[in-house]
């Protein structure tokens, strides 16, 4: 087994003073020095991936379904992940897409379930529920409470063995709209069609050669013999494996997975396609244009498969080229020669082969050619000489941490079901995981460089994207025609059967559910340190990790209005050398300890976060103080910060959300009030021109400071033991005399001015239409009743404004509307990107949804009943990870409520009326004051807008 050994004791990375340090400018206080730390090297990876383990058992039933149990006891929830060994290098020529327009259909109702299945998963309290489909696989997953377990495995095992006599033109048609907005939604962002183009050097014919979403012909000739045949061809329960993981044993395992599955047949044996490594006789070039701010150069290799051996030397050599913080391409040319803005690099391993890809950013005025011939010495030079011991141990303390991390998730998108799942279905070891955590412990420079130099020095595609034109969109001919049904709502049978079928002599019997118990949020402590800074804190066990926040009441209405910015880029900085280290210093320092500090903001809070290893946890506290307390804002960093966030800003002008997000706030706040500013928080960028480094000392010492801290925390050991390292690293912190800063809410906001904001995006196939006004009512008011209303309104799946135009529609992937819940005036946002010839229809059916819901069509009781039922049982899950309890604590502080809140508020659901919440959502919401912002292309749009009866405006694309 190889050892971690660093290259330079830790303690002198965190003591030695480099030649970068630089002072504050005259007239500021000094910067403390660096808290000396004890010499420490971070834990053997070694001992770490003892660590990882995922206990099961497993067991196959007559009908060839294999089933996977973990047993996890710290939270009553089991995670159900079924994966079916199908994926997109699966479909034949000419019907390409049909794997995902199939996952969408599995959930539109089976038999003996039907409709949408979101209807009873919500009513059960299902939480990190979603269906995925990739080159690969197909798999549907939900973590739900113990008690609704039978439900779940009764969903799953009626779709898998009962679904065809409910699949319908019908749902079909509707489907296939639904897909084609996703499709759109995807291609209409800047650089959205270059993974086409990154397939399209794949031998026609190859089983990788063509999108997981597929073409729209092929989505349009999709018929309902052929999609029914898909599934009496694939999804046989021979060719799944169910994995389930959480609050369940083996024997119960059996007993249920045999009630709901036994008696389904087996499939036709499905042998997944084989595909090749196709190698170039010569490099490709392709050259496109596109939206974009700036240049994009791409480099790209076809790889070895997950199952190869050379997998994770190649991982390892994609990191360190571009995959670390101090990564040789960061290193080179983003802070050295600062020839590019962005950069990253990574390895995608499937099951038959693997896509090694670079991408850089071209720094603006840079000439491209030089960034390429650049790139191309780079990339040779490490293909040559190969990464460092210390690069490698880097890499893999990295990867060893992250998956530690997550074992404390049962499921969702990385839980423990993932890990297994993913081993069983493609190498039929569901400890593979295990093995690869292994082998990057004991990957070695010369089996990386050996690697590389097999597959990296071949001939290989390179893509540049450039500003201009894109050309002509394929769009789908069925575009406006989608045949769509009345539009309804469906009520779930009462109680604890949701959304039972009309009886009838071969139905299968829905399960009951079971008791649930209440929720037992982890008991919140509370410390101070010597300084006065407060420490909130919740221990929770399951993993070896301490998250913790230091938290400033600042964010982004703190940015002062005559240099819009300064916050962003003062926070950005901070990660960018301290007095004592430098950027690539602090970078390395993080990726030894396997710890991750992060910088971010909201409206309302400024934070630096760090998850890191408890064994690792005093010298990761000791680097997260020294990058709060002692920022350098080296005048070289400053530059190269700033170009990157007004490059970051011009990014956002291209992309349809950036742009609304950008447009909107100030049209219903006011540009003068602390809210009336681009929500992504990155400025203007004019007067981020005028930003000083004076200007970066002043907003630290006003709102980066121990008066205006709080320190959240989960992790697994006592209060005590953290408090005492957090008085070693942050007790000695005293506040600068300049006065602490103070956010200015004593602006009005403005009367409410309804009209159609047109901003022209030629060649846009969406419309992304962004609505908001200013509600009369601040986020620490009590806002259960509002938000539990506008859960049926716009703000989950089931709500009447998705379900219209996605579900019935077919117009829109996506639809939400929200009270977005900030400490002050809390706006309501109606989101909803749509195809473009139904932009005008699509906001009057939205008005429409909206007038009904607040007129005489209010709340029913069957979505009273669905939204108590899934928030009171769905508590257990959103709370299973110590991020979540982290997050809770941070949310109970800023909305002013007690530490109790989570453990009571279940109560206060089951005492919710449809009168109650009727009466809030008509109080707090009026459709009429909206102003609504469309980006799209103003020849498609504009005559449709024109017809609403509303004000119609165009707005030139400003900063």
């Amino acid at each position: 087994m190889h050892r971690s050994t660093p290259a330079i004791a830790l303690s002198l990375l965190l003591l030695i003073t480099m030649s970068c340090a630089t002072s504050p400018p005259a007239g500021m206080p000094a910067v403390e020095a660096a808290t000396p730390v004890a010499s420490m090297e971070p834990a053997p990876i070694s001992e770490l991936v003892g660590e990882v383990e995922i206990p099961y058992e497993q067991f196959t039933l007559d009908n060839g379904l294999r089933v996977i149990v973990h047993e996890d006891r710290k939270a009553p929830v089991v995670a159900v992940s079924i994966w079916y060994n199908v994926g997109s290098k699966d479909e034949p020529q000419g019907k390409t897409g049909f794997a995902h327009l199939f996952e969408h259909l599995m959930f539109n109702g089976s038999e003996n379930a039907p409709g949408d299945y979101f209807e009873p998963l919500r009513q059960i309290g299902a939480t990190d529920l979603n269906g995925t489909t990739w080159f690969d696989r197909t798999n549907y997953f939900q973590t739900v409470p113990t008690p609704a377990l039978e439900t779940a495995l009764f969903l799953e095992s009626d779709r898998m063995g009962h679904l065809l006599g409910a699949v319908t033109q019908e749902n079909l048609d509707n489907q296939r709209g639904v897909v084609q907005n996703e499709k759109r939604q995807g291609d209409n962002q800047p650089y959205g069609l270059v993974d086409y183009a990154q397939l399209s050097v794949l031998p026609k014919g190859h089983p990788y050669a063509h999108s997981t979403i597929g073409s729209m012909a092929d989505l349009d000739a999709a018929s309902l013999e052929d999609v029914k045949q898909w599934f009496r061809d694939k999804y046989g329960p021979n060719n799944a494996v169910l994995v389930l993981a959480g609050d369940i044993d083996t024997v119960t395992a059996e007993r249920l997975v045999k009630k709901y599955f036994g008696d389904i047949p087996r499939g036709p044996v499905n042998r997944p396609a084989e595909a090749s490594i196709p190698v170039l006789d010569k490099p490709v070039h392709i050259d496109m244009h596109d939206r974009v701010a700036t240049t994009r150069l791409y480099r790209n290799w076809t790889t070895p498969g997950l199952l190869d051996p050379e997998s994770v030397p190649l991982d390892v050599a994609m990191i360190v080229l571009g995959g670390l913080s101090s990564s040789r391409l960061d290193n080179i040319l983003v802070r050295e020669e600062q020839l590019a803005v962005r950069v990253t690099a990574f390895h995608q391993d499937f099951h038959r082969l693997g896509f090694a890809e670079v991408q850089v950013d071209v720094k603006p005025g840079v000439d491209a050619d030089v960034v390429a011939k650049r790139l191309d010495d780079i990339i040779a030079d490490f293909i040559r000489n190969g990464p460092t011991e210390d690069e490698v141990q880097r890499v893999a303390m990295r990867q060893v941490s992250n998956r530690i991390k997550g074992l404390e998730q049962v499921g969702g998108f990385g839980g423990k079901a993932v890990a297994l799942a993913e081993g069983a279905l493609y190498a039929n070891d569901p400890d593979l995981y295990r093995k690869k955590l292994r082998a990057y412990g004991e990957v070695t420079p010369q089996e990386v460089t050996a690697a590389m130099q097999k597959w990296l020095a071949r001939p290989g595609l390179s893509i540049r994207v450039s500003p201009g034109e894109r050309e002509a969109y394929e769009e789908a001919s069925s575009v406006g025609s989608v045949t769509q049904r009345p539009f309804y709502y469906r009520a779930p049978a009462q109680g604890d059967q949701p959304m039972a079928p009309a009886p009838k002599a071969a139905a299968r019997e829905w399960p009951t559910v079971g008791t649930f118990t209440e929720l037992d949020f982890p008991d919140v402590e509370r410390s101070t340190l010597s300084n006065g800074i407060q420490v909130v804190y919740a221990q929770r066990s399951t993993v070896p990790v301490v998250r913790l926040a230091v938290e400033f009441d600042a964010g982004h209405a703190a940015d002062p209005k005559a240099k819009l910015g300064t916050q962003s880029l003062m926070l950005a900085l901070l990660q960018e050398g301290t007095t004592s280290m430098s950027s690539v210093e602090l970078a390395e320092a993080q990726e030894r300890l396997g710890a991750s500090i992060g910088t971010g903001a909201s409206l309302d809070r400024t934070s630096v976060t760090i998850s890191a290893l408890t064994p690792n946890l005093a010298p990761s506290l000791a680097l997260m103080s020294d990058i709060i307390r002692n920022p350098a804002f080296e005048p070289r960093e400053v530059e190269r910060l700033r170009t990157r966030q007004i490059t970051g800003i011009a990014s956002e002008m291209t992309q349809p959300m950036g742009i609304a997000l950008r447009s909107l706030p100030p049209l219903i706040y006011g540009a003068q009030h602390p809210y009336g500013i681009p929500f992504t928080g990155s400025g203007n960028p004019e007067l981020l021109k005028t930003v000083t480094r004076d200007d970066l000392f002043a907003f630290h010492q006003a709102w980066i400071r121990p008066d205006n801290a709080r320190i959240f925390a989960v992790g697994d050991i006592a209060l005590a033991e953290l408090t005492s390292q957090l008085e070693r690293y942050f007790g000695a912190w005293s506040a600068p005399s300049v006065a602490k800063g103070v956010k200015q809410f004593n602006v009005s906001v403005p009367e409410p001015k309804p009209r159609v904001i047109v901003i022209d995006r030629p060649q846009s196939p969406q419309s992304l239409i962004l609505a908001g006004v200013v509600l009369p009512v601040r986020g620490t008011d009590d806002l259960l009743e509002l938000t539990a209303a506008n859960e049926i309104l716009g703000a989950s799946f089931m709500s009447r404004m998705n379900m219209n135009l996605r579900e019935t529609k077919g117009w829109a992937y996506g639809v939400r509307g929200s009270v977005n819940q900030i400490e002050m005036e809390s706006p309501y946002l109606v989101y909803a990107p749509v195809q473009a010839d139904k932009t005008g229809p699509s906001i009057a059916a939205l008005m429409e949804d909206m007038k009904a819901f607040l007129g005489d069509s209010g709340v029913t009781p069957a979505e009273l009943e669905r939204t108590i039922n899934g928030n009171v049982r769905e508590l257990a899950g959103s709370l299973e990870t110590s991020a979540r309890i982290l997050n809770a604590l941070r949310s109970n502080a800023l909305y002013a409520r007690p530490d109790d809140y989570y453990e009571t508020v279940a109560d206060r659901y089951r005492g919710l009326t449809v009168a109650s919440l009727d009466a809030a959502a008509r109080k707090a919401i009026d459709p009429h004051k909206l102003v609504w912002v469309v980006v799209g292309d103003a020849s498609v749009i504009r005559a449709q807008l024109d017809e609403l009866g509303m004000p119609v405006e165009m707005m030139t694309l400003g900063n």
